[in-house]
């Protein structure tokens, strides 16, 4: 496949593994989902060799395609340059309250995919860390950090964006309570109180 053909389907795969996620996850306004990507690992090549803003844009547009349909907040992880730090809008930061940290994500210091959704976003700014509660790692980038526990792996239908390889994670509250604890609510069996 040419390079021009990669890059004109990662849109439309981005935003299908960010919908199945999203759907797999019951993601709404009031939850994050936090995106890890390599956009050298999509090109086919080493992780933080060959980063480009032309598939980053495609990548982060497709995403935020599904953002608009679902309306839950966008987290996009920078590379270990910035010590992952996640660019977030300032409505993001302070909703959730996130530690703000100071840096400018560039190509080469926080990666293109984070350089592409700072310069585009309304008012943006770098959050330390936080616990989305699902997230997609497309490259192996090591978003685990950044999700709230429990994290429950979910195999998306699109194992690969490009070159790189997809993982994702949807989260679920602790389960707490020993041997008489229920998880699930139970049916109503004729003859008991309620």
């Amino acid at each position: 496949m040419e390079n021009n053909e990669k890059i004109g389907t990662i849109r439309s795969d981005a935003a299908r593994i960010a919908r199945e996620v999203a759907s797999a996850a019951k993601l709404g306004p009031n939850h994050m989902l936090v995106i890890g990507a390599s956009t050298s690992e999509i090109a086919g090549q080493h992780i933080g060799t060959s980063g480009t803003l032309d598939i980053a844009q495609e990548l982060v547009e497709g995403i935020r395609e599904v953002q608009q349909e679902f309306g839950f907040q966008l987290a996009f992880q920078c590379c270990e340059h910035l010590n992952r730090a996640l660019v977030v809008e300032r409505e993001t930061l302070e909703r959730y309250r996130l530690d703000e940290v100071a840096a400018v994500p560039v190509p080469k210091a926080g990666g293109s995919m984070a350089a592409y959704a700072y310069r585009t976003m309304a008012d943006p700014c770098l959050a330390e860390t936080i616990e989305a509660h699902a997230g997609i790692d497309i490259g192996e980038t090591l978003i685990g950090m950044h999700l709230k526990r429990v994290a429950v792996p979910y195999r998306t239908e699109l194992r690969y964006l490009g070159e790189a390889r997809v993982t994702a994670a949807r989260t679920r509250p602790k389960l707490i309570g020993g041997e008489r604890a229920v998880y699930a609510p139970m049916p109503t069996v004729e003859g008991t109180c309620d």
